[in-house]
């Protein structure tokens, strides 16, 4: 048996013929169950499914790991390419937050860019929770992510527009992947906006299960400070992972740090990138 994790959408290409495309799309296989952690932002999931021959039909579900539009703007893309109906989408309640990054003096909106009817519509059955959600014995969400380290914090530039007024966004709809292997969790990221280390030291609370052997995905730290990120480094050699591989809102700098730190057991998320576990 095999665990197959397959990026299709990711800021950068790692083949001829695939899109890059700012955001994130990751295809997971593992114990029977097929699931698509994100979107992208537009066409590259859609356009490198194709590419790469996977038949995105087959998926049992779809789980959004927050409501920014870089990892939610394909979803109307991916649906009208199952063209079916009833297809379970995992996410938190706050996922259709009016979400906005106020930078620089500039106000963006940066949250799902569909009305949630138009997706029920294209075949969407929204399943929104704040707790995890179990999808099978070995395969799971993280739920909200307690915020615990100190040391990591929600951007404070984005914000959540509630009439003419704005208030900070807690991010609580912010999640992650789980799956419990023979060996180790495997963990994968969204955005990771309340912390990789938050994240990986819920992952561990939530299943009892502290070997933690791979993270893949988008970890935050394009703006970290040097004390956050060597700190994140710290924490993710005290997990013991085995395998890194970084994707998205990371930063190039940052992933560079990762890669000398890590050695072998690290390496580039991008699209087209597949990662294959053995499991007993």
């Amino acid at each position: 048996m095999e665990i197959k994790i397959t990026t299709l959408s990711e800021n950068t290409a790692g083949a001829f013929d695939l899109l890059g495309e700012w955001g994130l799309s990751i295809l997971v296989e593992a114990y029977g169950a097929r699931v698509l952690l994100d979107t992208g932002r537009d066409i590259s999931a859609v356009h490198n499914a194709d590419e790469l021959s996977i038949d995105l039909d087959t998926i049992d579900k779809i789980v959004l790991s927050h409501g920014h539009h870089d990892h939610t703007g394909g979803l109307r893309n991916v649906l009208s390419k199952m063209n079916r109906k009833g297809i379970e989408v995992i996410a938190h309640p706050d996922v259709f937050a009016p979400k906005y990054a106020r930078r620089q003096g500039i106000d963006r909106f940066v949250g799902i860019p569909f009305p949630r009817k138009e997706l029920e519509d294209a075949g969407a059955h929204f399943r929104l929770a704040t707790a995890p959600i179990i999808i099978n014995d070995h395969v799971l969400t993280t739920g909200e992510i307690p915020m615990v380290t100190g040391y990591e914090q929600v951007d404070a530039a984005l914000y959540v527009k509630k009439g003419d007024s704005w208030q900070p966004d807690p991010l609580a709809d912010d999640l992650a992947l789980i799956i419990k292997s023979t060996a180790g969790l495997i963990v994968i990221l969204g955005c990771a906006h309340c912390g990789a280390v938050n994240t990986l030291l819920h992952a561990q609370a939530l299943t009892g299960i502290d070997k933690i052997h791979t993270v893949i995905g988008g970890t935050h730290l394009f703006n970290a400070n040097r004390e956050q990120i060597q700190l994140t480094i710290s924490a993710l050699k005290q997990f013991g992972v085995q395998k890194l591989g970084v994707s998205h809102c990371t930063g190039l700098s940052t992933a560079a740090l990762l890669a000398r730190e890590f050695g072998d057991a690290f390496f580039f998320n991008t699209a087209g990138t597949q990662v294959i576990i053995p499991i007993e």
